[in-house]
């Protein structure tokens, strides 16, 4: 679907852009377009992939006549630019607004008006039963996109999003961080051991996405269903892989985390279409003649539990493991 077509990837100079740089730009693919705010990641990657099919744009999602020309002749958009750090957010709560929510309704407003085929939203696990900032604007961008939607006619921009957990190794994860230390001699600074998280490749990340510009109609969510370890176990696994001594030392949970993560509440569950190694959580189409729903209620709703870290298939310290040595931070545990 993306021979001789045009990509524009917002916030392109982190690490899905790189990602899906690496993957489609040997392909068929006509042009990938990297709109960000930050000249100097944008000349580095310029500099790393030297190809005539990556075109850069300087521009900002919460100014939209600095990104509205950028979508001119564009098939396809991922939308990825967001504040993402939680304790940023916590502290800065109105720039997280400006970027996730109005930032996003740019992007929407940009792809409408220049007729693009399909556009990509990517949203967080903290978005569901959110108790952050960061979870509280990436809820409302989701919530804008599904609104939106319903509002668009046939021959208008398909919107969808993808939900997903902590993308191993990608910039700001905890994965960099321990290695970092240990390089360093210093301690693994955790949380909370008992603490859980989605584990997902960059590589299924942008799996997840190909797979919703395939499928994905007018609303859609899409989830990947994925395996979870406690903060203890990630801890103890790159420890062994890196064949080191470093101690473990517990901090506490910081600011706005959370014990575990949820993909799906069970609100969500209640319509959710297992596609195998995915979820299809359809929009809710109701119109704002709400009578219908005063008299009777949803008896499946107590039936159902949401989808969490704490619940999916849970990774010991060998099969945790082997998922960390397919990222490019273990190539050296690899050739040894």
């Amino acid at each position: 679907m993306f021979n001789n077509k045009v990509l524009l990837i917002t916030g392109g100079t982190g690490s899905f852009g790189n990602a899906v740089c690496q993957r489609f730009l040997k392909t068929g693919i006509k042009e990938i377009r990297i709109l960000s705010r930050d000249e100097k990641k944008q000349d580095d990657m310029r500099k790393y992939y030297n190809s005539d099919k990556l075109k850069f744009f300087i521009g900002d999602v919460r100014d939209y006549n600095s990104i509205k020309g950028v979508f001119r002749g564009v098939d396809y958009v991922f939308h990825a630019a967001a504040l993402k750090q939680v304790p940023s957010c916590e502290f800065y709560p109105m720039e997280a607004v400006k970027t996730n929510v109005h930032g996003s309704d740019n992007v929407i407003n940009a792809c409408v008006e220049n007729k693009v085929k399909k556009a990509i939203f990517l949203s967080t696990d903290k978005a569901a039963y959110p108790i952050n900032a960061m979870g509280m604007t990436k809820a409302l961008m989701e919530k804008n996109v599904i609104a939106r939607s319903r509002q668009l006619q046939e021959d208008d921009t398909i919107l969808c999003l993808t939900r997903y957990g902590n993308v191993m190794a990608s910039r700001g994860s905890v994965i960099p961080l321990f290695c970092d230390q240990i390089d360093h001699g210093k301690e693994i600074t955790i949380t909370n051991p008992d603490m859980t998280r989605f584990m997902m490749t960059l590589e299924e990340a942008v799996e997840l996405v190909l797979y919703a510009f395939e499928h994905g109609k007018q609303g859609d969510l899409f989830v990947q269903k994925a395996p979870s370890a406690t903060i203890e176990t990630l801890a103890k696994a790159v420890l062994e892989l890196k064949k080191s001594d470093s101690r473990i030392s517990y901090i506490g949970t910081r600011h706005g985390e959370k014990l575990y993560e949820t993909l799906i509440t069970s609100e969500e569950m209640i319509k959710a279409i297992d596609l195998g190694d995915y979820y299809r959580i359809p929009a809710d189409n109701r119109d704002l003649n709400y009578d219908k729903y005063i008299s009777s209620g949803n008896h499946e709703l107590a039936e159902l539990v949401d989808y969490t870290s704490h619940n999916t298939n849970r990774l010991d310290i060998d099969s945790m493991k082997q998922l960390l040595l397919k990222l490019e931070l273990f190539k050296d545990e690899i050739n040894n």
